[in-house]
């Protein structure tokens, strides 16, 4: 489901904590919480009782789903890491920029998942709980 060649996607890495999250740096945990922050709000945000949040969020989901369309299914906070520590936009040894999600589903559940999968089941989501926001916004 992206636009950019499957061949091209960075190495994965685990996101269960592990070595990995041993060696992170100060910029490497304020990202890496950074990221658990907005997936925590784009998991939640529908259930904002302020309108101004929920419209916030039903134009962040949109956001969120273009930007990885366009951007190699890495997300831009990855991307900014790596700028601020390489000078460039990506990092092919920032383990944890793109497929993300690919290996924690492979990780937790043991089943060789596809790319394929991981986009069917967050897209999926992103507009179940995009309609779940519209609807607490305009009915609730």
């Amino acid at each position: 489901m992206s636009l950019a060649n499957d061949d091209e996607s960075p190495a994965a890495a685990s996101a269960l904590p592990s070595h990995a999250a041993e060696a992170r740096d100060l910029l490497g945990n304020f990202c890496f919480y950074l990221h658990f922050a907005v997936m925590i709000y784009i998991v939640i945000g529908w259930g904002a009782p302020w309108p101004a949040a929920l419209i916030f969020y039903l134009a962040l989901l949109p956001a969120v789903a273009i930007q990885w369309q366009f951007n190699k299914n890495s997300c831009v906070l990855n991307n900014l890491e790596s700028l601020m520590r390489t000078g460039q936009w990506r990092d092919p040894h920032n383990k944890e920029e793109g497929a993300w999600l690919l290996t924690l589903a492979t990780n937790v559940f043991g089943y060789p998942f596809k790319p394929w999968h991981i986009d069917a089941f967050t897209y999926g989501l992103l507009v179940a709980l995009w309609t779940a926001g519209l609807s607490h916004l305009l009915w609730w």
